[in-house]
């Protein structure tokens, strides 16, 4: 990232100092993530293996039968620890940034859940105050460009290792959408190979979940860091673009619910823009500072990214 500046180094707070309790929360949330999302990661492999479409009921039983079977927990290790990494270098970027301009954020907290994915995701909380655009602009895109990175090679590593199975990805209890990005290197791995007949492999599902992770947290709105990036450049007329962003988002749930003719395909829009509505404020701050070339270079790369990033219908139901 880009070295603070003086003014931006005139703000400073201590060191964060983490109790041994809170040390022991953070380490324990990741724990029970890190169990969840295995589970989860179990239920993939096996269907994987068996060229058998992603079906509910099997990670369902994994969830029941594992303290039985425990053996079973080492086929979801490389669903897990991929997805893990993603998340935590996401949030690490965050963390370490804040720490830079002496920032007072805490260590990830990540959220176990036994959903289609394992987890509800992680995040940080900035305690402290944020006095300059730079350091905001540097706070917000830290997070999506490391994981971001970290994300591609996975996603290589997945996909090369995904297999062609007539239909596959269209058939089974839901059905997930294709962003630009794995498509391109769906393209390259699969020349020719539609993307309905190519089975990911769960590491190329765990980049999957990184890259709509990443798309989220890139929509230009509220306190989002897409938000934050695009407040570092417009400022208070912030607020106003928000609004016009999640009318849009709400849209495009109502569009893919009518495109794919199925009510259900536009939910996770729909309720990312509900919430949306409680983080539409963003903290002022008093900085006619302009962002110089390198950071105007970065912003577009953000651009960039959340395009590549985002899908129309990111999840829907299928007939499986």
């Amino acid at each position: 990232m880009v070295p603070p500046s003086s003014a931006d180094s005139l703000f400073t707070w201590p060191r964060p100092v983490v109790s041994a309790q809170r040390l022991a929360l953070h380490v324990a949330l990741f724990a029970l993530t890190l169990l969840t999302t295995t589970i989860v990661g179990a239920g993939l492999e096996q269907s994987f293996r068996d060229g058998a479409p992603i079906d509910l009921d099997r990670s369902l039983l994994v969830f029941v039968d594992f303290p039985r079977h425990p053996a079973v927990l080492l086929d979801g290790l490389p669903f897990s620890l991929t997805l893990l990494l993603i998340l935590l270098g996401h949030e690490m970027g965050h963390y370490i940034t804040c720490l830079r301009y002496g920032i007072d954020a805490s260590l990830p907290y990540f959220l176990p859940a036994p959903t289609l994915i394992g987890t509800f995701g992680a995040f940080i909380r900035i305690r402290s105050p944020i006095y300059t655009k730079r350091a905001l602009f540097d706070v917000g895109i830290a997070g999506p460009l490391a994981g971001f990175a970290l994300l591609l090679p996975a996603l290589a590593i997945g996909v090369v290792n995904s297999k062609v199975i007539h239909g596959i990805a269209v058939k089974g209890d839901y059905i997930f959408g294709t962003p630009a990005i794995l498509r391109l290197f769906e393209w390259i791995a699969f020349p020719g190979v539609p993307d309905a007949d190519i089975y990911l492999h769960p590491i190329a599902r765990a980049a999957w979940v990184g890259i709509l992770a990443t798309a989220l947290n890139l929509l230009p709105i509220g306190q989002l860091d897409g938000g934050h990036i695009l407040y570092s450049f417009v400022g208070p007329v912030h607020r106003r673009l928000s609004k016009i962003f999640l009318v849009a988002l709400v849209g495009v749930a109502v569009f893919s619910s009518f495109h794919y003719d199925n009510l259900v395909t536009g939910a996770p829009w729909l309720l990312w823009s509900v919430l949306l509505l409680f983080a539409l404020r963003h903290p002022v701050i008093c900085d006619v500072t302009r962002m110089d070339p390198l950071r105007t270079r970065l912003g577009w790369l953000a651009l960039i990214i959340f395009l590549l990033s985002f899908t129309l219908a990111p999840i829907r139901t299928g007939g499986g």
